[in-house]
């Protein structure tokens, strides 16, 4: 399951390389957005890695119950997103001044974050139902799509109010 589950994560890891080539407008004339988009791209894995060790150990326990960490999860995300959000949009505002730039990431943190459980529960849930190990697939498979979701996001809303 494991050179499976990292083959999917190199093609998706390219399909991502080439989705951050689509916003290759914002990131050269708008250079400071690329400060960001490893941090917001980080802090969308490591909430999502947390949810899905959570969700993996107690589906091993025979605890987990899909729903419930689904919700959970997906509430914890909401407001994870929301402070780390507000924090980011007072960092960028005090250190490059730019509102129009605090914005854009303090949303991205917001959309990416509250996004990750979301990705990781839903990745694992379906590896388990297909009878796979999701201990051994879900992280490549769930990063590689989170990753892709954070690039989308923070692009998109850095295009809307930087250019």
């Amino acid at each position: 399951m494991r050179m499976p589950a990292l083959l999917v994560g190199l093609l998706l890891g390219f399909v991502l390389s080439f989705m951050t080539s689509v916003f290759e407008e914002l990131l050269t004339t708008n250079v400071q957005t690329v400060f960001f988009l490893p941090f917001i791209v980080y802090m969308a894995d490591a909430v999502g890695t947390q949810s899905q060790t959570i969700y993996v150990r107690d589906l091993g326990r025979g605890k987990a119950k899909f729903l419930t960490y689904l919700l959970k999860e997906t509430a914890l995300g909401i407001i994870l997103g929301s402070v780390f959000g507000v924090i980011s949009f007072v960092v960028v505002s005090l250190w490059l001044g730019s509102a129009e730039l605090a914005i854009a990431v303090a949303i991205a943190v917001l959309a990416a974050i509250g996004t990750a459980p979301v990705v990781a529960i839903i990745v694992t849930e379906v590896l388990e139902l297909e009878h796979k190990d999701p201990a051994l697939g879900a992280g490549p498979i769930a990063t590689v799509i989170q990753d892709a979701i954070s690039v989308l996001v923070f692009g998109a809303v850095a295009s809307a109010f930087l250019l």
